[in-house]
């Protein structure tokens, strides 16, 4: 089994005992499985999955950093998480079409602005996308 935990700068988001956890990186998506060697690499926004009992667990993540450690604990400090039964799907569509507005009038805004407003943009598609395959 896997010691994993999650926080956020709002606190400890998930922390349990799991067989595997599936994290998007900026390198591509990777399962990590107990006797992982050990790793840091940097999160994007994305699903996170957690499976345990054989049931899984999806979570909306943005951003931050994963290190496995060779003592199978995994530790993910992300910008935000969310469970998918915490997110409000139409609070997130609202936030995807203000952020997509914004960025249609990209000649108006700063580059650090334009940067800030695409990662708040993929935050929103990745906790609809959760959402909508999690909710039920």
């Amino acid at each position: 089994m896997l010691n994993f935990k999650i926080v956020t700068p709002a606190g400890v988001i998930y922390h349990d005992q799991v067989e595997q956890v599936t994290v998007p990186t900026t390198s591509g998506e990777i399962t990590i499985l107990p006797r992982h060697i050990p790793i840091v690499s940097v999160l994007k926004a994305g699903e996170l999955i957690v499976q345990k009992d054989g049931h899984k667990l999806g979570m909306s993540v943005s951003g931050g950093i994963i290190e496995m450690q060779s003592d199978d604990k995994l530790f993910i400090m992300a910008d935000t998480a969310e469970r998918a039964e915490h997110i409000d799907l139409a609070r997130a569509e609202e936030a995807q079409k203000r952020a997509e507005e914004l960025l249609k009038q990209k000649e108006n805004v700063a580059d650090v602005d334009f940067a800030r407003i695409q990662a708040n943009l993929e935050r929103e598609l990745a906790r609809i996308k959760v959402a909508r395959k999690w909710k039920k």
